[in-house]
């Protein structure tokens, strides 16, 4: 007797969005001076002043890691946006969000991003997207300091996650004879220096042995890396394009999310 030869199953395959759900998707990275914007397929397109026109005047509605004015920040994504999408589908939309007071921006910029009816909007820390933007090793404790316009944090990260923060309402924006870069760098030693303190494990020693990621505005100038150097007596790197890095960080995140299969959409704030 002939034995029966049953097919063998085929291994389950990983089954990609639908074309509705494939409709693209966006990463943003809005601060209070540029807002950097990444659309799938298309790369970066985006990095625009933070600023909105509903009258006769220029309104700024993201001031030091706070949006002040989530109406105005949803008039400018959709000026900025809403041509350049697809008029059907619904993107995924990959949000950058300041670590400290992050819970306020993350529920405001979900607002503002309804503009852009997405399917999904997900939340990254800022230090955590600048650490995937650089390629940055994050099996082993890490420093970012982010130095923007008019907001500057230090976050210590372990296995990607944020253990520790600091934050100063201070940036390259408020510059000038009477703030010195130099105050800006004093700000960063300062705030790892109280990191260190509280820290009762050696996860920030590790970190600032191993040498803190510079990001930011700040981050293109040579000088302030190199007096933050001497300060904190450790070797201080600038991330390629650091202005840039947050985003990029959202988008691969958001390439991620793409590749959740059908019918699983990716968890709110996964990215946290």
């Amino acid at each position: 007797m002939t034995p029966v030869r049953r097919p063998r199953a085929l291994p389950a395959r990983r089954r990609s969005w639908p074309p509705h759900r494939r409709s693209g998707g966006v990463a943003l990275d809005m601060g209070s001076a540029r807002t950097r914007a990444w659309v799938a397929g298309r790369g970066m397109i985006l990095d625009v002043p933070t600023v909105t026109f509903p009258g006769a005047g220029a309104v700024y509605p993201i001031q030091r890691g706070s949006i002040v004015d989530t109406q105005g920040t949803a008039r400018m994504l959709d000026r900025l946006l809403g041509h350049r999408l697809p008029r059907f589908g619904r993107p995924v939309v990959v949000v950058t969000a300041p670590v400290l007071d992050g819970f306020a921006y993350r529920n405001e910029a979900r607002t503002a991003v309804e503009v852009l009816r997405p399917s999904s909007v997900l939340t990254v820390p800022s230090a955590r997207a600048v650490a995937l933007g650089s390629g940055a090793d994050l099996s082993r404790p890490l420093l970012v300091m982010d130095i923007g316009a008019h907001l500057t944090e230090v976050v210590l990260l372990v296995d990607g996650a944020v253990f520790d923060a600091r934050r100063t309402a201070l940036g390259t924006g408020d510059l000038d004879a009477a703030t010195p870069p130099a105050r800006i760098g004093e700000a960063l030693a300062d705030m790892t220096t109280s990191m260190l303190r509280q820290d009762r494990t050696s996860l920030t020693v590790d970190a600032l042995g191993r040498g803190p990621l510079l990001a930011g505005g700040g981050a293109l100038r040579p000088e302030l890396t190199c007096r933050l150097a001497d300060r904190l007596h450790a070797p201080v790197r600038a991330v390629p394009a650091p202005h840039t890095a947050a985003v990029r960080g959202a988008a691969k995140l958001l390439e991620t999310a793409h590749s959740h299969p059908t019918g699983t959409d990716p968890p709110d704030d996964a990215a946290h």
